[in-house]
């Protein structure tokens, strides 16, 4: 059974910096690709960022350019989001996604076939 667990959520003052991580489990992820996608209160799903499983392909939303870095270790089945210079604008639960072996969904979010529980992250102003 596939199952993605995020961490690294919580409360950060604007300017703050976070580091999300989400390791997934039941299966190799090393060949597909995976993302993150955030939901505020009231809101639709936004995209944030994703990363196909080779080479350096990136794609990450416009409010978070310059601010949000997405990586991945294969070996470990992880994927993160390193998060600078945070605004209350970010507040949201954050959620992880992955792909079918050999896709790569980017930004759309109906394409994914896992999810992970998602975490909570909190910026005060």
């Amino acid at each position: 059974q596939v199952q993605l667990v995020e961490s690294g959520g919580g409360l950060v003052q604007a300017g703050g910096s976070l580091r999300l991580s989400c390791t997934a489990s039941g299966r190799t992820f090393s060949n597909a690709g995976m993302g993150w996608f955030r939901q505020a209160p009231g809101k639709e799903r936004e995209f944030v960022a994703a990363m196909y499983w080779i080479g350096t392909r990136k794609d990450t939303t416009d409010s978070v350019k310059g601010r949000f870095t997405i990586s991945r270790d294969n070996a470990k089945n992880t994927v993160y989001l390193q998060m600078n210079d945070l605004k209350p604008e970010d507040t949201a639960v954050y959620y992880c996604a992955a792909d079918r072996p050999t896709y790569y969904s980017g930004s759309n979010h109906q394409g994914y076939a896992y999810w992970g529980q998602g975490t909570q992250v909190t910026v005060s102003s």
